[in-house]
């Protein structure tokens, strides 16, 4: 069953037409500023991938792909979750160089996701990947694209503010970097969620690293697979969301592992049965580059952006019968 949180004397600014419009002026305004920022160019991205080669994310390891059959070839499909690894194979096969990148528009399905007013089993977002050097492979260049993430947000939101002058969002350019540990030890008796509400409460943007491995308090800030981000080098980009009153995750990013990073992970992970599969050998062999990337929600951004109480506001899904009957009678109208 979702969980819809209404915010009190919640009214939208925009109608349904400026909503759409205004949908359509923010993603390409965004992709702009985007692709200026990390020198990314768009390519052409698949919606389903074939299960035995490993490209698929698997998120925390425990969704359910969406599986179908094909009929010309006999075989199985499966609907992506993200593009984390696929990303990376296509920098190599598309010839891309050191210092330039890619990003596509990444649509999937994830069909055991908790809904609520910030989570639909339909995901959208900017999957982005560039190729980086060992010379950039550490914090501060991560650090220096994440700000550059957060200057594109930024510039477009003030840009949607001079043609809906309607719309109140306020956003800090500010970020506070802080690790998921120096987290916990600040809010030693709060859950991951209510850390960051804590935090963001405060700071109002931040990026939280080094995600996936264990606490001292012995469980992960949050889950993360061991094949695509080192979790020693990556992070959440987080905003305060006045309308919800709560920490809003934009993008979820990272530098990728290398072969001694993906080694040790899987060994963590007690997945070392994806070593053998095709994209994992070549990345243990050294054949692929090194690269950093990360997923911008789509919905999510529009969201923030244009001061949205629910995600279904932005987004054309499926919903229970008590969401649509919550909804309706608070005037949020879900697409």
């Amino acid at each position: 069953m979702s969980k819809v949180i209404i915010p009190k004397d919640y009214k939208t600014a925009l109608n349904l037409y400026d909503t759409q419009t205004a949908i359509g002026l923010l993603k390409r305004t965004f992709e702009e500023r985007l692709c200026l920022a990390l020198n990314l160019k768009r390519v052409s991205a698949p919606l389903f991938v074939d299960p035995t080669t490993g490209l698929n994310d698997d998120l925390s390891g425990v969704e359910r792909a969406v599986k179908f059959d094909l009929k010309e070839t006999g075989k199985d499909a499966v609907v992506v979750h993200s593009l984390a690894k696929w990303k990376r194979m296509a920098l190599a096969v598309y010839g891309f160089s050191a210092g330039e990148g890619l990003y596509t528009d990444m649509n999937a399905i994830r069909r055991d996701e908790e809904m609520d007013n910030l989570h639909s089993v339909y995901t959208d977002q900017w999957d982005w990947e560039k190729i980086i050097t060992r010379d950039t492979r550490n914090l501060d260049y991560l650090k220096k694209v994440v700000q550059g993430i957060v200057g594109a947000i930024c510039d477009t939101l003030d840009f949607l503010k001079c043609r809906y002058p309607q719309i109140d969002v306020e956003l800090c350019r500010t970020v506070s970097f802080i690790t998921a540990q120096e987290l916990e030890d600040l809010y030693p008796t709060l859950s991951s969620k209510e850390r960051e509400n804590a935090y963001l409460k405060e700071h109002k943007t931040a990026f939280i690293m080094q995600i996936g491995d264990k606490l001292r308090s012995g469980k992960p800030h949050d889950s993360r697979a061991p094949d695509y981000d080192d979790w020693s080098l990556n992070g959440d980009i987080l905003f305060w969301d006045d309308v919800l009153g709560c920490a809003m995750e934009i993008s979820s990013m990272g530098i990728r592992v290398d072969e001694k990073s993906l080694d040790e992970q899987l060994t963590k992970a007690n997945a070392n049965e994806r070593r053998e599969l095709p994209f994992h050998k070549s990345l243990l062999n050294g054949e692929l580059p090194l690269t950093m990337g990360g997923g911008i929600g789509q919905s999510r951004l529009s969201m923030l952006l244009l001061g949205k109480a629910h995600i279904g506001e932005v987004q054309v899904s499926l919903w229970d019968d008590e969401t649509k009957r919550v909804c309706k009678e608070n005037g949020i109208i879900l697409l």
